[in-house]
């Protein structure tokens, strides 16, 4: 039983990696947009007019937020470096875009919240779950972990 485990350990941590890659990818795509106008952005100066014309309070400290969230949570959130951190700030980011600029319609063919809000859900359920074995977290933080670790009902069971 223990390899069934180690199996399951293993591919559980292969799709939290695969997760977070995609999100990061994605991040790090609309984050380049807002802030460093890459593929084909408007930039930060764009992203702050944008987000005035819609609204948005301190729209400079928004554009500023909201794509460092984006792009530099991307790059954390891939590598899964301060994932829960990252995946936090990430997730109120989309929330706010899904609600706040999309929320008119809920398909993404009509602008909806449908994209930004599945990209939120994905980054809020890796900063429940963690970024996986597979990940700069386990390797930096581990003995902080191993320190802190409070055992769950089902260790205490187990030791009992």
């Amino acid at each position: 039983m223990g390899t069934q485990n180690n199996i399951q350990v293993t591919l559980s941590d292969a799709g939290l990696l695969i997760a977070r890659s995609m999100i990061g990818v994605v991040g790090i795509y609309h984050g380049g947009q807002k802030l460093f106008g890459m593929f084909g952005g408007g930039g930060f100066a764009s992203t702050a007019e944008a987000m005035e014309a819609m609204g948005m309070p301190l729209p400079t400290l928004s554009a500023a937020a909201a794509g460092s969230a984006e792009f530099f949570g991307g790059i954390a959130i891939a590598l899964g470096l301060l994932t829960r951190f990252a995946g936090a700030n990430f997730a109120f980011t989309m929330l706010v875009a899904s609600f706040a600029v999309h929320g008119g319609a809920f398909g993404s063919q009509n602008g909806g919240m449908e994209y930004p809000l599945t990209l939120g859900m994905i980054a809020l359920a890796l900063t429940l779950t963690g970024p996986g074995r597979f990940s700069l977290d386990r390797v930096l933080f581990s003995g902080l972990r191993d320190r802190f670790h409070t055992p769950t009902l089902s260790t205490k069971a187990a030791a009992a």
